[in-house]
């Protein structure tokens, strides 16, 4: 029986035996929850020659992903401790990545030529991980395993961007130690919602009747803490009134899930919903309790489903029309995953759209999520700056002014990607923020310890400062401030004087003169090029005065080392930005 692929499907499918005739650097597709998924999946496990092992993080996804593929006439083993299987003779083999990874053994196979893995945000660049455990296996009888991935939200808390590469939007996403080299094709959310294959999120923010999480932190893992999130909904107590304004607003809708802070908080919930329409699901319920209470669910007997973060990923209710969120999500991939299980298409009910509720304030935007890494600090945005070497439209955490003007960014290269007529490219090799090596004089990242270019170890700033303590003749200031004046040289002459303090007011200043072109070139060069809160962004100043009033745009260094010239004069020779060492920077600048 040939698969009905939608034509976004059979061209995904395309996509990827694109990519892997002509590499074997793992790939990933982004496909929205509700996109199918798993009929891709099935198409492309058809079409291979060799095996193919599908892993999943979850039971239910194994056992959907084997359903589609057997609906289609096609025979395939499951190998899933929870689904009480454990089989891999077969040509095409749906696993749990616990089950598999708990018995290698049985997968000593080279013959094994495709990997998928079901929601590859879940791959971890640690070597001790499952995932990587499978992956290390495979590849090690078959160098040249091809690994694809597929995800609605190809991002992880903490990190960004899983892949390096985007190759529709020709832009580089993630890092070079990125774990999946592309994502070979996406479909937006808006895309499949305005062409008819999901249904419209309509989003309600409960401005006048939501709990405040914003004093709560993530621990270091990344994630709210349980009790913390319990004590902010236990001292509010809203909880009756959210739950009132949930039933009156859900009065003429099917299926409505409600996602908790925590254990307690989800018990709270059921006990003001009414009993016979109500059901709890939490980690602890037993499997098969657990299962009945889904099917009476699906089978819209139930239609409150209450949780606690263990309905995210792997459960396929169609008529879900209501999603209530009564907790912080830490991550858009979290949020999203949790909006996904209102947006499948219901034939059997007819429902044309999905209400979201949010009771705790969630920022996250659903059309055009803020995808990126960590942010420097929590008042930081994204803000759009354009490579002054290719054009590309780079988007790096920064500051605005009012106006909207990009005042600071953090990025350090350029995130374009230069496609070359023989299908090759590379990364454009601007960078915003740079060391010098000190033996060919090209530009390297400024966390680099070998220059890209010749293979020269780059002297770190520890070995610079260590140095310059040690000599009699040289001052090195830890920056706590800097100031700018228009002033004038002996001649009468406008100059522009900057001058760096330490801690105990020692200082140090440079003279800068912006007459001529060539001046200003110089300038732009020695100092704007470093000292610029926002490198790359066109501002180039034809005066003192006017770098002066504008000095909002300029960071000092973290250090300045100077040397004395003919035994009395101090002569700035380096400054130290982005420092991150062993010696203490001044209180001021930390």
């Amino acid at each position: 029986m040939t698969l009905q692929l939608r034509p976004y499907q059979t061209e995904a499918v395309q996509r990827v035996l694109e990519w892997f005739r002509a590499t074997s650097a793992p790939a990933l597709l982004s496909l929205p929850t509700g996109a199918g998924k798993s009929l891709v999946i099935a198409e492309l496990a058809r079409l291979a020659k060799g095996r193919v092992l599908v892993l999943a993080h979850v039971r239910e996804l194994v056992a959907q992903n084997h359903a589609k593929y057997a609906a289609y006439g096609l025979q395939a083993d499951i190998f899933s401790a929870g689904l009480g299987e454990k089989t891999a003779e077969r040509q095409v083999v749906f696993g749990s990545v616990q089950s598999v990874s708990r018995h290698l053994q049985r997968f000593d196979d080279a013959g094994f030529t495709l990997l998928v893995i079901d929601e590859c945000h879940r791959v971890s660049l640690k070597e001790d991980s499952s995932y990587q455990q499978v992956i290390q296996h495979l590849q090690s009888l078959n160098p040249h395993l091809k690994i694809l991935g597929l995800t609605a939200t190809p991002y992880r808390l903490g990190q960004g961007f899983i892949y390096q590469r985007h190759l529709q939007q020709q832009a580089v996403r993630g890092d070079e130690d990125s774990f999946f080299a592309a994502c070979i094709y996406e479909l937006p959310l808006r895309w499949m919602v305005k062409k008819g294959y999901l249904v419209h999120p309509v989003k309600m923010d409960m401005a006048l009747l939501a709990y405040d999480f914003s004093a709560l932190m993530p621990g270091n893992s990344g994630y709210y803490k349980e009790q913390e999130l319990d004590r902010v909904v236990q001292e509010q107590r809203i909880t009756p009134g959210i739950v009132a304004d949930i039933q009156e607003r859900a009065a003429e809708r099917r299926g409505v899930m409600i996602f908790c802070a925590s254990v307690r908080h989800a018990e709270e919930v059921a006990s003001y919903l009414p009993q016979e329409q109500t059901a709890l699901i939490t980690g602890d319920l037993a499997s098969a309790e657990r299962e009945a209470l889904i099917a009476a669910f699906k089978a819209q007997k139930i239609k409150y489903l209450v949780n606690v973060s263990v309905l995210t990923t792997g459960f396929d209710a169609p008529h879900v029309d209501v999603i209530a969120l009564l907790r912080p999500t830490e991550s858009v991939s979290l949020y999203q995953q949790i909006l996904g299980r209102g947006l499948r298409l219901s034939p059997q009910t007819g429902k044309e759209d999905c209400l979201l509720l949010d009771y705790a304030g969630n920022p996250w935007d659903i059309w055009a999520p803020e995808i990126a890494s960590p942010k420097p600090a929590r008042d930081t945005e994204l803000v759009q700056v354009l490579c002054p070497a290719c054009g590309f439209a780079n988007s790096f955490w920064g500051r605005t002014t009012s106006e909207g003007e990009v005042l600071e960014h953090f990025g350090r290269r350029c995130q374009g990607w230069l496609q070359e007529d023989s299908g090759q490219g590379q990364q454009c090799d601007f960078r915003f923020r740079f060391r010098v090596c000190d033996t060919c004089g090209e530009e390297a990242d400024i966390a680099a310890r070998t220059c890209p270019h010749c293979d020269a170890t780059l002297v770190d700033a520890d070995s610079q400062l260590k140095q310059a303590l040690q000599l009699k003749d040289a001052r090195v200031l830890r920056v706590s401030g800097m100031t700018l004046e228009a002033t004038a040289n002996g001649r009468g002459l406008p100059r522009l004087q900057v001058t760096y303090y330490d801690e105990e007011g020692v200082s140090l200043s440079d003279w800068y003169a912006l007459e001529t072109p060539g001046q200003r070139q110089l300038f732009k060069r020695v100092f704007l090029q470093e000292h610029l809160r926002a490198p790359g962004v066109d501002w180039s100043p034809a005066s003192p005065e006017e770098v002066v009033s504008e000095q909002a745009r300029l960071r000092p260094p973290d250090f300045v080392v100077a040397r004395k010239v003919n035994k009395k004069h101090w002569r700035i020779q380096q400054r130290l930005f982005d420092y991150q060492g062993r010696y203490r920077r001044a209180i001021s600048a930390s």
